[in-house]
């Protein structure tokens, strides 16, 4: 059983059990979270539902693991001849859920 999940603009496949680093949510560690944005369903059996573009009655319950950061990512940016040079680091913000159970 797995399903498609849309959160912070971005779209991953889940299954019961599974970890995944999404968006920075706005939730607590150690809180349930409930995600309602469902894009695609399959229960195993070869019953699959495709939303449009949402489906009906299914949604995920996640348990929310850590807040934290990525590895810093460095920016340079320079202009060749004008003395121009700027270096940036920039680390994006994550939280860490895993799936309990996915509910039809």
């Amino acid at each position: 059983m797995y399903a498609i999940i849309e959160s912070g603009g971005k779209q991953y496949k889940v299954a019961e059990g599974s970890v995944i680093k999404v968006e920075k949510l706005d939730v607590a560690a150690g809180e349930k979270l409930t995600l309602d944005q469902v894009l695609f369903f399959n229960d195993g059996n070869g019953n699959v539902k495709i939303g449009n573009p949402l489906v009906a009655g299914v949604r995920v319950i996640a348990e929310v693991m850590e807040q934290g950061k990525h590895k810093k990512i460095t920016v340079f940016k320079y202009k060749r001849r004008k003395n121009y040079r700027k270096k940036q680091g920039h680390r994006q913000p994550y939280t860490k859920i895993k799936v309990e159970k996915i509910e039809a």
